[in-house]
């Protein structure tokens, strides 16, 4: 490891002493660390920095030069990450500084630990899958970042009645849900929104993606798991000219006439697993997975 970027969000500059923690612990082992410019900009109002660090931007700042992309803060922050790494190839690790930290996986007292592992090599690489969105028979995009990691959502906007999402699949069609709206998620998103409104956990390495329902008002809509190779269309029902699309919670408004096309993106984000880390744990730890007192003896 002898390159790599840190990025993170204004408000992560709070938790200084751990990104004091991590670049201390990177400078003793000579690693080249670029800042992301405006959380550096952010951070020298609150630290005082020994050295001047190189800055990047944006993703065209960024190559496969660079062997690590560090993240500081929570879920989101790691999300947000995600839009400069996109198909570089970048493994990308989350120090948690946030409230869950169910992407971000390293703890804020294991930060040197953390260093020393990669140092090691002790880790893996875990690819997770992403969507992608298009408009209107695939010919629009949203914007440059057009995919997302967790998952996309259409929701309502500036109404309290439903939507219906008709939903169809592989050119199939399955149903019009009537709801607050509609999650397509991956397996990393599955822990997240769609969790939420009772969708399943999917492990990240399934082949699938879930489409559940927000708050649906058909009794009999249940989350559904699909191959992920499943090309989706989704066609909204409004009384309202407009409605909202996060990807990511990234959020965008559009009129209620537009189509949109979901499918698998074509290049997968590389994960990095220390050692010590294991989704399964992670479940146990983030979600108190199957918490019993009578599992106590078991683990």
């Amino acid at each position: 490891m002898k390159k790599v970027a840190v990025y993170g969000q204004s408000y992560s500059v709070s938790a200084h002493k751990e990104i004091e923690t991590l670049l201390s612990a990177l400078d003793k082992c000579k690693v080249v660390v670029f800042l992301e410019d405006a959380f550096y900009k952010a951070l020298k109002n609150v630290i005082s920095l020994d050295k001047k660090y190189p800055t990047f931007q944006s993703f065209s700042d960024l190559n496969n030069s660079f062997d690590l992309f560090f993240t500081v803060g929570g879920d989101g922050t790691m999300l947000r990450g995600v839009t400069y790494v996109r198909n570089l190839g970048i493994p990308i690790l989350g120090v948690n500084t946030g409230r869950l930290g169910f992407l971000a996986t390293v703890k804020k007292d294991r930060i040197e630990e953390a260093i020393e592992l990669l140092l090691q090599h002790e880790y893996t690489i875990q690819e997770r899958t992403l969507l992608c969105v298009s408009l209107n028979s695939h010919k629009e995009k949203l914007n440059d970042i057009s995919f997302a990691l967790n998952e996309i959502a259409i929701a309502r906007k500036n109404t309290t009645s439903m939507i219906g999402v008709k939903t169809f699949l592989n050119d199939e069609y399955l149903t019009n849900y009537w709801a607050d709206g509609l999650i397509v998620a991956t397996p990393t998103g599955s822990t997240g929104y769609s969790l939420s409104c009772n969708g399943p956990v999917i492990s990240p390495n399934s082949k699938n993606f879930v489409i559940t329902p927000i708050a649906p008002h058909n009794l009999n809509a249940r989350p559904m798991v699909i191959p992920d190779d499943t090309k989706i269309e989704l066609q909204i029902n409004a009384r309202e000219k407009n409605f909202l699309l996060s990807l990511d919670s990234r959020i965008k408004s559009l009129p209620r006439d537009t189509k949109i096309f979901v499918e698998k993106a074509p290049f997968t984000i590389n994960s990095v697993i220390l050692k010590n880390q294991s989704f399964l744990k992670t479940l146990r730890s983030k979600l108190l997975w199957g918490e019993d007192t009578r599992n106590e003896s078991i683990q």
